[in-house]
């Protein structure tokens, strides 16, 4: 964290925006909790930045004008840290009432744009006896209902259109994000859901990355279902004329995520909705291979050392996913140990880190899901790894991890 005078230029800022109480004139403290409106301003937990006090409950209301949402940027965060978040947390939710949570954060994960989905936030931080940081500041803003470009999730009036999750189809979506859409037709219509493309952290039930749909627009509504893995859901049709659609990511592994498509139609048709489900797991029979046999030989040759040289990347991990995409297979790695990191994108959520990678030839060579291997092989344009029936692919082992530390350290 950064010491005391690096905050002077930004608590002479915070003095002029934002009402707090004033220990010194350079640096604010702010109280526990407050009521804001208008446009934009800046709040922090109580104390900010010297250490928040323990056993608080703070709450923080913020209302822009009519007609525009509440987007929040976290610009520090430091709470005490929890898997589950069960000591200190901050919780947002859309309004002002506990009934519509947006998302739940603690650690020093800062979290990344916030939205509402009308014109009312809601705040709430919670701390034990035991606090561990220097707690966080906030910038809220209002902004345009129609302004996708700057934050996933809001309300969608027109008759068609289209959401997808942050970063789509460029990157994975980031982790530790939640986007809340609230579709809303004229009460004498209905509105039609079709996922275009899905891929969602898998989950046999869906604990982790999911996407709720609501029938209405509230999340204690009749729930359509909850979906996750890489299968699209079935079409959904409203029962009103309100759907609300959350996507959640924890703070680990990503995936590509989704863009869906809808549009509403009148009443009179009837009307179904999708059965809940969580992650569709692919069958097959004898009738033929779950997957079409490799045209070429399945094989590496060379030593450690020569692979290691010739390949672009060299990592140990456990494959977390492995889901098949035609002709190929794309799985993710949770790593274990980088030997050599090349052009391979690395995500990184607290202490895990993962990697993308694809086999060209499904199960040539075969990763299956919680195995622990090393892996070598080349880098894609678009920064995943790229496994040949030639690359080299064997089981993680104590040993080979031993002598991989002493090759990385020569020279190829």
């Amino acid at each position: 964290m950064r010491g005391p005078g690096a905050w002077a230029p930004l608590c002479l800022l915070l003095a002029s925006a934002q009402p707090s109480r004033l220990d010194s004139p350079e640096r604010p403290t702010f109280p526990c909790g407050g009521v804001f409106t208008g446009e934009s301003g800046y709040f922090g937990s109580e104390g900010f930045p010297g250490v928040y006090p323990p056993n608080s409950r703070c709450s923080w209301k913020i209302t822009v004008p009519e007609g525009k949402v509440v987007v929040l940027n976290f610009r520090e965060f430091d709470l005490e840290s929890d898997k589950l978040c069960r000591y200190d947390s901050v919780d947002v939710y859309s309004g002002h009432s506990h009934d519509q949570r947006i998302a739940r954060f603690c650690g020093r994960f800062q979290p990344g744009a916030l939205v509402s989905v009308g014109n009312k936030m809601l705040v709430y931080m919670v701390s034990d006896a035991n606090t561990a940081g220097n707690g966080f500041l906030a910038k809220f803003s209002a902004a345009e209902r129609n302004r996708r470009d700057l934050y996933c999730g809001g309300r969608l009036e027109k008759p068609s259109g289209s959401f997808k999750t942050p970063n789509w189809p460029e990157q994975d979506y980031p982790a530790g994000v939640t986007c809340m859409w609230h579709l809303v037709a004229p009460k004498n219509q209905v509105i039609e859901l079709k996922f275009e493309k899905f891929d969602v952290e898998r989950d046999k039930y869906c604990r982790y990355d999911f996407v709720d749909v609501f029938n209405g627009g509230e999340v204690n509504t009749k729930k359509i279902g909850r979906y996750c893995g890489d299968s699209p859901p079935a079409p959904i049709v409203s029962e009103k004329n309100e759907l609300l659609i959350q996507f959640v990511s924890d703070l680990s592994l990503t995936a590509d995520g989704f863009i869906a498509h809808y549009k509403f139609r009148p009443k009179k048709l009837p009307t179904t909705t999708a059965a809940p489900v969580t992650t569709p797991v692919p069958v097959t029979t004898g009738l033929k291979p779950a997957f079409p046999v490799c045209q070429r030989k399945c094989k590496w040759t060379g030593t450690l050392e020569s692979n290691y040289c010739s390949s672009n990347f060299a990592l140990a991990g456990t494959v977390i996913t492995n889901v098949p995409r035609g002709r190929t297979m794309h799985a993710t790695i949770s790593v274990i140990n980088i030997y050599k990191e090349g052009n391979l994108a690395i995500q990184q959520a607290g202490k895990n880190m993962s990697a993308k990678v694809i086999v060209d030839c499904k199960q040539c060579p075969l990763l299956r899901r919680g195995q622990s291997y090393i892996i070598m092989g080349h880098v894609d344009e678009n920064g995943r790894g790229k496994i040949m029936p030639n690359s080299l692919v064997m089981m993680f082992k104590a040993e080979n991890q031993k002598l991989l530390n002493v090759i990385r350290n020569k020279q190829c």
